[in-house]
C-alpha cells in the first residue's frame, strides 16, 4: 500500500521540501500542447507525404490513435503514482530490475538527444531557406546545425530557469506558426486557389502498397505526437492531478490532432505531395505558394523558434537525466559533477552535446533522426503499456484513473508492431539506436565495476532520480 507522501501529497519526503502545486488545468493544457507541437509537424510533413501522397493527414491520425492508447496507460499510472519520475518509475515499480529501469531511462535520454539533433537540422535548413543562403544539400547546413547545438549547450551550461510561464509564451509562438498555415489554407480556399482534392489522393509507395505505406508514414508521424509523456513529470506540481490529468491530457492530444490534420490538408492542397517531400522545409514552401506576399523570413523565424524550443527542452531533459542516473550510481560519478559557479551539471551537458554532435555530423537527415526518436519512444511505450497491467496487482489508498484493460494490451501490441523492421524502417535507425544504447550499457558496466570496488550498490537511492 502506498503511503501518503508516495502518492504526491504536499508533505514531502523524509523532511525534504515538496514541489509547489502551481499548475491548474489551463496551464497544464498549454504545457501539454506546447510539448507536443514543434519539430515534428514543422519538419516531417514532407517526408510523410513521400510515403502516402496527398493523404498526408492519414498517418498522423494513425499515429494519434497509437499515442492515445499509450496516453490512457500514462493516465492510469500518473494518477496512481503522481510523482515526477515517468517511465523509469513505472518500470521499476512493475519489474523491480535495476538494469531494465536503467535501459528505459537511458532510452528516454537518447530520444531527447535524437529529437534535439532533428530540431537542429530543421533549424539549419529553415535558417538557410528563410534568408536565401543556399546551404541546402551542402555541409553548410551541418555547420549551422552544429553551431546551433553549441549555442544550446552554452545556454544549458549557464542555467536555464524553466518555468510554466515561459512555456506559455513558447507555446503561443509555435501555435501561431501553425495557425498561419491554416489561415493561408482558408484564404486560398476562399479565393479558389490550391487543389484541396489532393488531400484525398492516395499515392502509396509502389513497392510497399497501400497498407505498408501508411504504416511507414505513421512511424514518421509518430515523432510529431510525442511529448505528452513529459507531462507526467509535472504531476507533483499540479493541483489535484488525479482529477484534472485525464481530461486535460486527452483534450491536449485532441487539439494537436485537429491542428495537424488542418495543417496537413493545407500543405498538400497548396504544394503537390512530391514537391512537399523535397528538402527539409515543407511549411516554408506552403507559405511561399499560398501567400507569396507574406515575408518568408518572418515565418522562418517562427519555425526556427519552434524547433529551437524543442531542441532546448530535450537537451535540458537529457543532461539532467544523465546527471540523475550518475547520482543514483548507475552511471560513472564523473557525469554527476556540478559546476561550482554555474551550479549546472557541466559534464552531463558536455556528454549529451557530444552525442548530439555525432548524430548531426554522421547521421544528418531529419527523416532518420526523427524516426529514430520515434523508435526509441515506441520501445519505451511498449514497456509502459505492459507495466500498467503488471501494476494492477499494486493497489493504492486513493482514487485514480483506470483505463479499460484492452487499451494497454492493444497499445503494447501496436507500439511493438511499429518498432519492427516490417514497417519499412531504414536499418540505419536500428543502428543509431543500438549504438546509443550500447554506449549506455558500456557505461553501466563501468559503473558496476566502480561500485563493487568502492563497496557501493547500483540504485542505492531507490532509482528515484532516473527520470527527474
Amino acid at each position: 500500500m502506498a503511503s501518503a507522501t508516495e502518492v504526491g501529497t504536499d508533505e514531502g519526503r523524509a523532511g525534504e521540501p515538496s514541489l509547489v502545486r502551481v499548475m491548474g488545468p489551463w496551464l497544464l493544457l498549454l504545457f501539454i500542447v506546447g510539448d507536443i507541437l514543434g519539430t515534428g509537424i514543422y519538419a516531417l510533413t514532407g517526408q510523410v507525404a513521400k510515403e502516402v501522397g496527398g493523404v498526408v493527414w492519414l498517418p498522423f491520425v494513425v499515429a494519434f490513435a497509437v499515442a492515445l492508447m499509450t496516453a490512457f496507460s500514462y493516465l492510469e499510472l500518473v494518477t496512481k503514482y503522481p510523482q515526477a519520475a515517468g517511465a523509469a518509475l513505472y518500470t521499476h515499480k512493475a519489474f523491480g530490475i535495476h538494469f531494465v529501469t536503467f535501459i528505459v531511462a537511458f532510452a528516454v535520454m537518447c530520444s531527447g538527444i535524437t529529437s534535439a539533433a532533428t530540431a537542429s537540422r530543421a533549424f539549419a535548413a529553415n535558417f538557410s531557406t528563410a534568408f536565401d543562403l543556399g546551404l541546402e544539400g551542402t555541409v553548410g547546413v551541418t555547420v549551422v546545425a552544429l553551431a546551433f547545438m553549441a549555442i544550446l549547450a552554452a545556454i544549458n551550461f549557464r542555467g536555464v530557469g524553466e518555468s510554466v510561464k515561459v512555456n506559455v509564451v513558447l507555446t503561443v509562438v509555435e501555435l501561431t506558426g501553425l495557425l498561419i498555415i491554416i489561415a493561408i489554407g482558408l484564404w486560398a480556399l476562399g479565393l479558389g486557389n490550391g487543389d484541396f482534392s489532393r488531400a484525398f489522393e492516395f499515392q502509396p509507395n509502389a513497392e510497399k502498397g497501400m497498407f505498408w505505406s501508411v504504416v511507414t508514414g505513421a512511424t514518421l508521424a509518430f515523432f510529431a505526437m510525442v511529448g505528452f509523456e513529459d507531462s507526467v513529470n509535472m504531476a507533483e506540481e499540479c493541483k489535484d492531478p488525479h482529477s484534472i490529468f485525464p481530461k486535460v491530457l486527452l483534450t491536449g492530444l485532441g487539439l494537436t490532432l485537429v491542428i495537424y490534420v488542418l495543417v496537413s490538408i493545407t500543405a498538400v492542397a497548396l504544394v503537390p505531395a512530391n514537391e512537399l517531400g523535397e528538402g527539409e522545409t515543407p511549411l516554408l514552401k506552403v507559405v511561399s505558394a499560398g501567400a507569396p506576399g507574406f515575408p518568408l523570413w518572418v515565418f522562418g523565424l517562427i519555425t526556427m523558434f519552434a524547433v529551437a524550443n524543442t531542441a532546448l527542452i530535450n537537451m535540458l531533459m537529457a543532461s539532467r537525466l544523465i546527471y540523475g542516473m550518475s547520482r543514483e550510481r548507475v552511471l560513472p560519478p564523473v557525469l554527476g559533477k556540478v559546476h561550482a559557479g554555474r551550479r549546472t551539471p557541466w559534464v552531463a551537458i558536455l556528454f549529451t552535446t557530444l552525442l548530439a554532435f555525432g548524430l548531426i555530423t554522421f547521421v544528418g537527415g531529419v527523416r532518420q533522426l526523427g524516426a529514430t526518436t520515434a523508435l526509441l519512444l515506441l520501445c519505451v511505450f511498449t514497456v509502459v503499456n505492459v507495466a500498467v497491467l503488471v501494476l494492477r496487482r499494486d493497489p493504492v489508498d486513493h482514487q485514480h484513473f483506470r483505463t479499460p484493460t484492452f487499451l494497454p494490451i492493444l497499445g503494447a501490441l501496436c507500439c511493438a508492431f511499429l518498432v519492427g523492421p516490417w514497417t519499412g524502417r531504414d536499418p540505419v535507425q536500428y543502428a543509431i539506436a543500438g549504438v546509443l544504447l550500447a554506449i549506455g550499457v558500456a557505461l553501466w558496466g563501468v559503473t558496476v565495476l566502480l561500485n563493487r570496488a568502492s563497496g557501493r550498490h547500483v540504485g542505492e537511492g531507490g532509482m528515484k532520480g532516473l527520470a527527474k
